[in-house]
């Protein structure tokens, strides 16, 4: 097992398609998180003794990251473009290298849902980015740096 760096994690674009990707490191990102989480439903009943059940359901997924406002940066502006057009992108956010079959991450359509600009008096101009799996042909998956599903 090694430790992995957040400086070393990478967003990836795709500019192909979904059995062809042509993936694109995003290289004006800052700091990202990538949420994931699930659902719930009660299944309680009188034999758990007292204690509440709960399975998992549906998981849910997004991405949150800043980039410097930058009009000139072919990431940001295919971003830029897809939140005002309504347009989905597919990203795959990885813990290194696309190439790396040690790498891991999150593959999905997404739309952007936040584009938000922050203006500090003392700092660059900032941009807040949030996006989500969307309806698309393929399910989002969790897959290994060759671009295999690994869960």
């Amino acid at each position: 097992m090694s430790t992995r760096l957040g400086m070393d994690a990478k967003l990836y674009r795709n500019s192909g398609s979904f059995g062809s990707p042509i993936w694109t490191e995003v290289t004006n990102v800052k700091d990202l998180t990538l949420n994931l989480e699930k659902g719930e439903a009660d299944v309680t009943t009188r034999a758990n003794g007292g204690w509440r059940a709960t399975v998992g359901t549906l998981k849910d997924a997004s991405i949150e990251f800043q980039m410097v406002w930058d009009t000139a940066d072919a990431g940001f502006s295919a971003m830029q473009q897809a939140f005002f057009s309504n347009t989905p992108l597919e990203f795959a956010v990885m813990d290194g290298d696309m190439g790396d079959p040690d790498s891991e991450g999150l593959r999905a359509t997404f739309d952007i849902f936040n584009f938000t600009r922050n203006e500090a008096l003392e700092e660059a101009i900032m941009v807040d980015v949030t996006i989500k799996p969307t309806y698309a042909a393929n399910a989002p998956q969790w897959i290994n740096g060759e671009g295999s599903s690994s869960a």
